[in-house]
């Protein structure tokens, strides 16, 4: 199989979707197929690159506003018309984000009758109402159920995501879950001496929070669970690992909160391993990767019951879990990991077993037999 997978984000940028995609494209290569990545130029210097079965084709790119590292396509739908045409036709196109690089490949895709699969991987409707344009919420999920209603299938990493799409008017919508890599994610990288640079004692709670630091993310909430779970034990240490538009006033209002910025690798797995509890508030997740990446390193997650806490958490066993959108609760389950961190450690020790029943493997076996069917599939492409 040739798969052109056309993406708005890829490694080096740093985000869930970008490098599930590139799990997903290695993966593939790993099996024999050919995987051409369409993506935006990212730095001056970007070129097109080939290896070990991986290409990379750079189109044009603008930044993005607010999200410094992150990057849009601009519209190219005659060099997509020309990169597929004759000999390198693709068996399938699989769009991942539904920009202008998007768009542009899925009306490249239909004028040389390509199937074409989708990945709705991100609620950026639900992110208007955090930047104070919310009005615009409808119009644009209007927009992406046009998208994704013109290709054979779309895939969506959680079945409650699934079925809100579906809610919504989505057409042959499933779900294509995440895997977690249990041996990058491991409890064995934490660190003592990256716990002393945080000022935390071998039996000091260290609090984290791994994510884009921004709006969307509800990171006041996990701000007031952390000042609560500090009245219980004004020994705990926070720590915020991640970058982004909101970081520099949660700064100048927090100094006594460590900031990590960006970190990659080896380095993020070991910032993880070092702490003991982390608080994901978030409530505009598809999945959430941070969850079971922090399952995988031992943590004791306090999350929403929806998506990747749903699909991986039983609430007090292997996580703890608060009903969606239901802030108090949250800070309750929170002040439950820090009163009682004997049970937090055990809870993060199942959490760590779950994880390693979540691997990418059967993920990309999943990608490669609903690509291997959009392609096969003798239905026209929905309206």
């Amino acid at each position: 199989m040739r798969l052109a997978l056309v993406t708005e984000t890829y490694p080096p940028e740093i985000n869930g979707v970008a490098m599930t995609l590139d799990r997903l494209a290695r993966g593939l290569v790993s099996r024999g197929h050919e995987v051409q990545v369409i993506r935006p130029r990212q730095h001056d210097a970007d070129i097109d690159s080939h290896s070990d079965g991986l290409a990379q084709v750079v189109v044009p790119g603008i930044g993005l506003p607010r999200y410094q590292g992150l990057h849009a396509g601009l519209p190219c739908k005659g060099r997509l018309i020309q990169l597929w045409g004759g000999d390198a036709r693709p068996t399938v196109v699989h769009v991942a984000t539904e920009g202008p690089l998007g768009w542009s490949a899925l009306r490249a895709a239909n004028r040389l009758d390509l199937p074409v699969a989708s990945s709705f991987h991100t609620n950026f409707h639900a992110y208007f109402r955090h930047y104070g344009a919310g009005l615009l919420k409808t119009a644009a999920l209007a927009y992406m159920r046009h998208f994704h209603n013109r290709t054979r299938v779309t895939m969506t990493p959680s079945a409650d995501q699934r079925d809100e799409l579906m809610a919504a008017g989505f057409h042959n919508v499933t779900v294509l879950s995440r895997g977690v890599d249990g041996r990058l994610f491991d409890p064995q990288r934490r660190s003592a001496e990256l716990r002393r640079a945080w000022g935390a004692a071998d039996d000091t709670p260290v609090v984290a929070y791994v994510g884009r630091i921004a709006p969307e993310k509800n990171i006041p909430l996990a701000v007031r669970a952390f000042q609560a779970m500090r009245q219980r034990n004004p020994a705990l240490r926070f720590v915020l690992v991640g970058d982004g538009p909101a970081r520099a006033e949660l700064e100048k209002r927090h100094g006594d909160f460590l900031f990590a910025g960006m970190q990659r690798g080896e380095d993020l797995a070991r910032h993880y391993a070092s702490a003991d509890i982390l608080l994901f508030a978030s409530v505009t997740e598809t999945f959430g990767n941070v969850v079971t990446e922090g399952m995988a390193s031992g943590l004791c997650v306090v999350a929403y019951d929806y998506a990747a806490g749903r699909q991986h958490i039983i609430s007090g066993t292997n996580g703890l879990l608060a009903p969606v959108d239901d802030a108090d609760a949250f800070v309750q389950a929170a002040l439950g990991a820090a009163s009682d961190p004997q049970h937090a450690r055990a809870i993060g020790q199942a959490a760590r077993q779950t994880a390693l029943t979540i691997t990418w493997d059967a993920i990309i076996t999943r990608f490669e037999d609903l690509l291997t069917r959009a392609a096969s599939d003798a239905q026209p492409v929905l309206a």
